[in-house]
């Protein structure tokens, strides 16, 4: 007996739907099972040029990045110093004003251009520079050199280099296995290198070029020496898809449509008027072709359209008017699904991608939470992949220059990550309405639900702790210059009458 070798044609579990062969709505799509070498390390230039391509003349594209740079960067995520200080057997009172000594010397060096290897941004730009050319080129790489600088204490600083230049040398891409597209591997696959382009690639004023091979960690000390920004979506990946990769065709459609509409519409508004009149009189009005009939040399077929032009035609020649019908009815219908659709993929509700908050509050609330779903996800990212290794760095050097007391640092890993925990706080989420957010957050506290020094930074940002100190002294000002209790009086004697002349205008109401 002969064995039998089912298929997927056979029509046995998948093969009946999703991988069936013999369907007609499956028969024309044409797939392949590739690496990531061929779907996406091949691809990864035209991608990055169409998607640039589009942040600059598709404003749903522009918009869209933005959105996430001002949602998940704002003015820049701030370091929160968290010293583990049970591990490093230190009071919570010693653990506070270290972590005081500890900002005040970051900020020092975060403000400051002086943190960028350009002297262009400081940190709080460099963050969002980087995470906007993360999603706009699939990736973005930082160097952290060392520069002396006159009357500056920190040489740590930040390069930003563009994902372009981090390509195989002489362009000889997929040549060799263990580089490609200038992420070096070793043969466990582990990265250990990039290859960096002294200039641009494709610059017009690159004339020649060479490439430098910089580790990714130092040998000796392990110090990080390339920062990779990249979403990986497939193992064993290198470089990263730009965040409209999905729906590149989609983006570059919907601007085609837009602009044909747009034309269509001006074309509309423009009235134009066509006189058909005997030759021999052509001359006298100078029309469309104007000058002298004779000239053979003259392009008499081309007629301008203008705002309330007049044209002449030839004699023999009509025109049949015609109603483009424009503004289109269903343009805003038809732009809108695709919209939805775009922001389906790109994980920004319809309501947050066109900032267009028109239906209920529960629903538009409803948009602001899915989309802070993915804003905090993104902002915890970038904290880890860029802020955190960066802060890393400088902290070293600060331990190194004794600007810092950290004793044990440099002896025991886990003594550094210690010393160097900490949480990066960004803009906080939007409120629809503010009063209700708040009355949630009171009931939140009052129930054991969350803390007060949590719902502060959630709902403006701030410190509570900062906060506390500083009402302190407001009130004992205020209680000096006689306000306080004697103005509490007052406020609520006013609030009780006008609640009580509202009842009363509500029973008279009733009466009625």
């Amino acid at each position: 007996m002969e064995d039998t070798v089912v298929t997927a044609s056979d029509g046995s579990g998948y093969g009946k739907h999703g991988a069936s062969g013999q369907k007609r709505s499956m028969m024309g799509w044409m797939t392949a099972l590739s690496s990531p070498v061929d779907d996406i390390e091949r691809n990864i230039e035209s991608l990055r040029e169409r998607s640039r391509d589009l942040y600059m003349g598709a404003p749903i594209a522009s918009g869209a990045f933005r959105t996430l740079v001002t949602n998940v960067v704002g003015v820049g995520l701030k370091l929160n110093a968290q010293i583990d200080y049970e591990f490093l057997g230190m009071t919570i009172e010693e653990a506070d004003a270290l972590e005081t000594v500890i900002e005040r010397e970051f900020n020092y060096w975060a403000e400051s251009e002086n943190c960028d290897a350009s002297r262009m941004c400081d940190f709080d730009e460099l963050q969002a520079l980087a995470f906007l050319s993360m999603l706009m080129s699939g990736d973005c790489f930082a160097l952290l050199p060392m520069k002396k600088r006159a009357d500056v204490i920190y040489q740590t600083t930040v390069k930003l280099i563009e994902a372009d230049r981090v390509c195989n040398p002489n362009f000889n891409d997929f040549m060799d296995e263990s580089l490609i597209n200038g992420v070096e591997t070793d043969a466990s696959g582990e990265v250990i290198a990039y290859h960096i382009a002294d200039k641009h690639p494709n610059s017009s004023l690159t004339v020649r070029n060479n490439w430098r091979r910089v580790e990714k960690y130092g040998k000796k000390t392990s110090r990080v020496n390339v920062i990779h920004l990249i979403e990986l979506e497939r193992p064993e990946q290198r470089r990263g898809v730009p965040l409209l990769a999905p729906v590149i065709e989609s983006l570059k459609q919907i601007d085609r449509y837009t602009d044909a509409e747009l034309m269509a519409a001006v074309i509309n508004g423009m009235y134009s008027l066509f006189i058909k009149t005997e030759a021999s009189q052509q001359n006298e009005f100078g029309g469309g072709f104007g000058g002298d009939l004779e000239d053979e040399d003259e392009d008499d077929s081309k007629i301008n359209i203008g705002n309330g032009s007049v044209n002449f035609l030839r004699e023999g020649e009509s025109i049949q008017e015609s109603n483009p019908g424009r503004p289109n009815a269903n343009f805003d219908g038809f732009v809108t699904a695709i919209f939805r659709q775009i922001g389906v993929a790109l994980e920004l509700p319809y309501e947050v991608l066109m900032k267009h908050f028109t239906s209920s509050y529960s629903a538009s609330r409803g948009a602001l939470l899915e989309a802070w779903k993915m804003f905090k996800k993104r902002r915890s990212w970038l904290a880890k992949k860029f802020c955190q290794p960066i802060y890393n760095e400088w902290f070293a050097e600060a331990v190194a220059l004794g600007r810092i007391n950290a004793p044990g640092f440099f002896n025991d890993p886990l003594i550094r990550k210690a010393y160097t925990r900490a949480e990066w706080l960004g803009p906080t989420q939007g409120q629809l309405d503010p009063k209700k957010e708040v009355e949630a957050a009171i009931l939140r506290v009052e129930n054991g639900f969350s803390t007060r020094t949590k719902e502060t930074q959630e709902l403006t940002g701030g410190n509570y702790f900062a906060n506390h100190a500083l009402r302190v002294q407001e009130e004992k000002l205020r209680s000096e210059a006689g306000f306080g209790v004697a103005q509490k009086a007052v406020l609520v004697e006013e609030s009780t009458k006008k609640n009580e002349d509202d009842n009363d205008e509500e029973d008279d109401a009733d009466d009625k």
